[in-house]
């Protein structure tokens, strides 16, 4: 078995002619996120550009416009009136959980294409209505998993489809940080309504979506502990692990935590091998990926793109070829369903099936 590594993951494995790009995207939210991270993003990809901001505090969706050259700057009650329509073909949606529905109904109702950040929504029937309205409004919706538009990460998930580490057995994940080392404990992904839950929903949703995403399967059951420690983490998880069943009886082991030393880590182990990618969940990280197989081992750190970019040019090709998107709308949902289950499965102090039965 060749355990090659690239040194640099030159290729999208998902290229094609984008013959009508540039995608013009309106930004809608303008928090840190959308300010530092998807503008930028946006304006490094091949087939996007920046069509409007979307915020509300208009001072703020003016400076940010001016900044960064974006064509319209709206308010969230002008954007919901249909103002500055001509200036953006798609929205991404990158504000509080519990706001994502009706932002994607608002550019659903004026036809345009929606990239929505992850968990999709607060609840998984509010999820599932995100996925409707697209779905009626004829418009293409793909939930913001970075991860599956990573090359490095697709890399691992084609290999692991190779054999590389025989039949897979175990995924363990790991992402973690101290939320309030240097935050303000008021803010809405400390606030159970808006953010739908704590650690799990934020950041736990990372490895839950990457495993599904590296094994090509989803769990059939699980089982969770969470940890809350009010007076800040009231209502919400500031620790959580979570244990994924799969059909062909593979696990998945995960954690997440907003008070613990950062760490942020996952590895796949086979029958035959193992590969470890560290870090792998933040923006635009320097991997390194670690194959190990019969005694030898093999590691690189990969050199690739932005993964920001790469997941709006991900974005584009499918919004403006037909492209068929892996992290849709119906992925989204999966994930907040078991993210629903976690937290049934900890609260019940039982293992919470996920299949139906």
């Amino acid at each position: 078995m060749d355990l090659t590594v690239p040194t640099r993951f030159a290729d999208r494995d998902w290229e094609r002619p984008v013959p009508d790009a540039p995608l013009r995207i309106a930004v809608v939210g303008l928090g840190w996120f959308g300010r530092e991270i998807a503008i930028p993003g946006i304006e490094r990809a091949d087939h996007c550009e920046l069509g409007a901001v979307v915020s509300g505090d208009r001072e703020k969706a003016e400076r940010v416009a001016a900044e960064s050259g974006a064509d319209s700057a709206l308010t969230y009650d002008e954007y919901a009136d249909g103002a500055g329509t001509d200036a953006y073909d798609a929205v991404y949606v990158v504000t509080p959980n519990a706001l994502h529905l009706p932002h994607v109904e608002t550019a659903a109702d004026h036809g345009k294409h929606v990239i929505c950040e992850k968990p999709l929504e607060a609840t998984a029937d509010r999820a599932r209505e995100v996925v409707s309205v697209c779905e009626d409004a004829g418009v293409t919706l793909m939930t913001a998993y970075r991860m599956q538009a990573t090359r490095s990460v697709r890399w691992v998930r084609d290999r692991i489809g190779a054999g590389v580490v025989g039949d897979p057995v175990q995924v363990h994940g790991e992402f973690s940080f101290d939320l309030l080392a240097d935050g303000d404990p008021d803010q809405w992904r400390l606030d159970p309504d808006m953010a739908g839950g704590g650690a799990l929903v934020d950041i736990g949703v990372y490895p839950l979506n990457t495993a599904r995403f590296l094994l090509d399967a989803d769990p059939v059951a699980v089982g969770a502990d969470t940890v809350e420690n009010p007076p800040h983490f009231d209502g919400v998880d500031e620790h959580v692990a979570f244990q994924l069943s799969f059909p062909d009886g593979a696990t998945a082991s995960c954690t997440a935590s907003y008070g613990a030393s950062a760490a942020n880590r996952l590895s796949v182990l086979g029958t035959e091998g193992r590969i470890v990618l560290e870090p792998v969940f933040d923006v635009d990280a320097d991997r390194t990926i670690t194959v190990e197989r019969d005694g030898s081992s093999v590691s690189v750190d990969a050199a690739e793109p932005s993964e920001v970019a790469e997941e709006f040019d991900y974005f584009a090709t499918g919004a403006l070829t037909g492209m068929e998107i892996e992290p849709d709308g119906a992925d989204g949902v999966v994930d907040v369903e078991v993210i629903e289950a976690v937290y049934e499965s900890a609260e019940s102090g039982r293992r919470v099936s996920l299949d139906g039965e």
